[in-house]
């Protein structure tokens, strides 16, 4: 264990909904708000914090349009994204690894 490094762990990622987002994405790829809401249980108000973190560090893209009069907002995860989710599940295969399970 004493090669792990807790700075290879991405905060960005770390917390418990931003997690739920990037694995729900890096299958999905894309996703409108209300699925993500309904997916990962979560309130429009927490998801809508949690994304703009995402989208700050540019791992997800935010696309915000009209369908009638109705506002439909799209989140895709970036090629940035795909890269951290992949790094940080790296960081975690290492974690388990490293603690002999």
């Amino acid at each position: 264990m004493d090669s792990f490094n807790i700075d290879s762990l991405d905060d960005v990622i770390h917390g418990r909904l931003r997690l739920g987002i990037m694995a729900f994405l890096s299958t999905a790829g894309s996703a409108d708000f209300t699925l993500l809401k309904k997916r990962l249980q979560a309130t429009d108000g927490n998801l809508s914090v949690q994304l703009r973190k995402l989208e700050e560090a540019g791992y997800v893209a935010i696309d915000k349009a009209f369908l009638g009069k109705k506002p439909q907002t799209s989140v895709t995860l970036t090629d940035a994204g795909r890269t951290a989710y992949i790094g940080y599940l790296d960081a975690m295969r290492k974690l388990i690894a490293d603690t002999g399970q």
